[in-house]
């Protein structure tokens, strides 16, 4: 029986409070619409310079998902999952393209001046350098992503427990790349372990 009903809309912090991370689903597809609403959604996501450098590559082939398993040093979750999600960061086509990237509105003058400074800023950094800076960013996309799935009604489990190279293997895509996470979701079909979390005073200092 799901734990989980897909469609109950949660307010940003219902989803926050209510999330768990999932490692059995429900065996039933994520309608095309949740998914694209999920990912709308995520991509949201702040980012500094507005550069956005994550990328989603969604897995549903199932003969896919069984390739990504065995990447994933067999973790069951991401075949029980109707939906994988892997977060990347490809700084390379970022720089590549920043004539989409810089904000439309700006004149034409300082369109180029934006582009001229993040080419000679972003250029100054080696390729791993960009490419750690990118995964930052990324990263606050997954966090987005999470929490967008969460109040959609699905459940989800970031993973980082994966052969890297392989999946970039499995999905065609080039070395620079870097992984915010593999994210299987759907709808829950177990509870989650209970929470564990540091008291406040533990992780925050007042200056």
């Amino acid at each position: 029986m799901a734990l989980q009903t897909a469609h109950r809309i949660l307010s940003v912090k219902d989803a926050i409070e209510s999330r768990y991370s999932i490692r059995k689903f429900v065996q039933e597809p994520i309608p095309q619409e949740d998914l694209n609403e999920i990912l709308n959604l995520a991509h949201l996501s702040a980012s500094a310079w507005n550069l956005q450098p994550w990328r989603f590559h969604v897995v549903t082939d199932f003969n896919l998902k069984e390739k990504l398993q065995e990447a994933a040093f067999g973790q069951t979750q991401v075949t029980s999952a109707p939906a994988v999600i892997l977060i990347a960061s490809d700084m390379e086509d970022t720089l590549a393209n920043l004539p989409d990237t810089v904000h439309p509105g700006l004149t034409p003058e300082r369109k180029q001046e934006e582009i001229s400074y993040l080419s000679s800023f972003f250029n100054a950094m080696g390729k791993e350098e960009r490419a750690q800076w990118g995964l930052t960013q990324s990263n606050i996309a997954l966090g987005f992503l999470l929490i967008a799935a969460q109040g959609m009604g699905y459940s989800s489990v970031p993973m980082l427990g994966f052969d890297q190279g392989k999946v970039k293997e499995l999905l065609g895509l080039p070395e620079h790349v870097r992984f915010a996470a593999m994210v299987p979701i759907g709808i829950a079909d177990r509870e989650g372990y209970s929470r564990h979390r540091f008291e406040l005073e533990k992780v925050v200092t007042y200056h």
